[in-house]
Parts: C-alpha cells; structure tokens; sequence
C-alpha cells in the first residue's frame, strides 16, 4: 500500500485517491511501530520498556498532529484528539467488552487499577479539557497562559503517573506483565525483532508514517470540499482510527483471550496517553512553531468526551464485563460519530 501511495503521488492522480491511500499505509506502518518498540522495551528490560512504551504507544497521531499543526489544522488537531478519547473508551473498549463477553459470559478485571485508571480519566480529560473551555468563555486575552498552565500540569501528572507504575508502585501492574509473558507463551514470540533490527525497523516505520501523514494533511482539505466533510468530522472518526488501528485490534485479540486487564490497559492506557501527553507535546510544539493553539475545545467535543469517560467509569467500578455492556459502548460511539457528521455536513 506504501508503493500505490507513492505511485498516485508521482503521478499527481486524484487527491482524493492520496488520502485514502496515505491513511491506509499509514496503518501497517503503525502496527510496525508498535511491534519495534515493543521490541526494544523487551530488551531494554521492564523500567525502560515500560517508559519507552509509554512514550512511543501513541507516536502515528502525534506525528500526523505535528504535520496538521505545520498546516494551521488546529481544528483538525483537536479532533483527532476527541476522536482518539471517545474511539479509544466506547468503540475499542466496547468492542473489547463485546467480542471477549461472546465467548466469555462474564469477565474479570482487577478493580484497584480500573479505579485508578478512572480517576486519571477524570483529571486528564475532565478537568484539563473542560476547565479551560469553561474560563475561555470569559473576555480576556489570556487563554494561551491558561492553555500552558494545562499542558503544563498535564504533562507532569502524566510523567508521575509513569513513576507510579514503573517504579514506587510497580506491584499494583504487575500482574499485567504476568499476564502478558503467559499470553505470548513459555517461548520468546514477544520479541518480535532483535535489538538493532528492532532499532531500525522503528526508523524507517518513523520516516514512513512521517512521509504518508504529511500527503495525508495536504489533502485534507481537498476531502472536506469534494466529500462534504468538515475537518473536525476527519479528525474525529478518520484519523482517530488511522493512529490507533493497531492498538484497536491488540485490545479486542487480549478480550477475546480472556486477557481482561491487558485489554482494559491498552485502551485506557491509550487514552490517558493522548489526553495528558499528546495533547500537552503538540501545544508545546505548536508554541515552538511560533504559532500556538489553544487547548479549547467546542462544546460537541467535550460533551463528547466527558459523555465517554463518565459512561467507562461506570462500566469499571464493578470490576466485571459483558458483551452488552460492550454493545451498549459502541452504540454510544456510532451515535456520537452520526451526530459529529450530520453537525458538521448540515
């Protein structure tokens, strides 16, 4: 797919064509990036790994971010942020619910972690995106300081909760990595590549995703012209899935398997990750560029937002699931992604 996307862009065929292209080489690409990382933080041992995980998991949307924020995107930027949220809590978290309750009546999860991971969802995305909407309403010229002050104290919440995890209170996860060596199997297929393969495929997957965002954000205005469909919608739903089509699938594989606690981690870890560091770096990166936006977000989207995490933190405090309480998850976000687009398209 990599070399159809190159093909149409030498050949400057349609751009609508170049989107959808870019998009999907930009997910195996991704899948790459994961199975690299995952690699090294193998190698690199369980502090480490785990940082670099941490660190890397979300890399495709902060790279395509990078390049829209580059094109004056911000609206698609906040988008794909929502979408991230909302797909990552309702569409993957459910469908995880979901399929692992079809063959699985009723599954467990450790209740401890899914309360403090619904605590982190609170402040990351209750707080730090609706607080700063709500003093933006007010006329004063001071929303980039109140943005900073946001991005900032994110972003330190976000670095002490990996110190948490990775090193005063590492027993509390533990068991996750248990979990995940007796997935994978006495053997050694979590090491997906050796250390300076693994080292190289991350390099040039990096350089690729980095080529295809950037034909990607060219044209998402052409797309929103010839489809009708507004930048905030392209955010929302199709970038969204693009960046995190690979973490999708590893949560739904982990439900299946029994693997509750790997799939909840996944996905909820994914969204703390976009929420309290994505966010944060691309306002960074964007006062860097000398042209910042504001961590202000329309109404829809964190109406959206809080509607996701309000409705998770619901379905984890019993510390069990069912595939209805995972249909019922991706229910909400179809309804969600209609009323982005028929908002927008009207």
């Amino acid at each position: 797919m990599i070399v159809i996307s190159a093909v149409i862009r030498f050949t400057h065929g349609s751009e609508t064509l170049q989107f959808f292209a870019s998009a999907v080489a930009i997910i195996p690409l991704a899948a790459m990036m994961g199975q690299a990382t995952e690699s090294i933080a193998a190698h690199a041992g369980p502090r480490l790994g785990g940082l670099l995980s941490a660190t890397f998991g979300n890399a495709v949307e902060l790279i395509i971010g990078i390049f829209s924020l580059e094109q004056g995107l911000f609206s698609l930027v906040k988008a794909s942020i929502t979408g991230s949220i909302i797909g990552n809590l309702l569409f993957v978290l459910g469908l995880s619910f979901f399929v692992g309750g079809i063959r699985h009546p009723i599954q467990y999860f450790n209740l401890r972690v899914a309360r403090s991971n619904a605590s982190m969802l609170m402040l990351g995305v209750g707080i730090a995106f609706v607080v700063p909407s709500i003093f933006a309403l007010a006329p004063h010229e001071q929303n980039y300081a109140l943005s900073f002050g946001v991005a900032a104290v994110s972003l330190v919440i976000y670095i002490l909760g990996l110190f948490f995890s990775l090193f005063t209170h590492r027993e509390v996860s533990a068991y996750i990595e248990d979990e995940a060596a007796e997935t994978e199997g006495a053997g050694h297929e979590e090491v997906k590549y050796r250390l300076w393969p693994a080292v190289i495929v991350l390099l040039i997957s990096t350089v690729l995703v980095s080529i295809e965002s950037d034909w990607l954000v060219e044209n998402v205005k052409s797309i929103a012209a010839g489809l009708g469909w507004s930048e905030v919608f392209i955010g929302v739903v199709v970038v969204a899935i693009i960046g995190n089509a690979a973490e999708h699938a590893s949560a739904v594989w982990m439900a299946w398997k029994n693997r509750m606690d790997l799939s909840l981690e996944i996905a909820v870890g994914s969204t703390l990750q976009v929420a309290m560091f994505i966010a944060p770096v691309l306002f960074f990166v964007s006062l860097m560029m000398g042209n910042p936006f504001e961590l202000v977000f329309s109404w829809p989207e964190l109406i959206s937002m809080i509607a996701a995490v309000l409705l998770v933190v619901i379905l984890m405090l019993d510390g069990e699931s069912n595939w209805l309480e995972g249909a019922m998850a991706v229910g909400a976000y179809l309804v969600l992604a209609v009323g982005f687009y028929t908002l927008h398209t009207a």
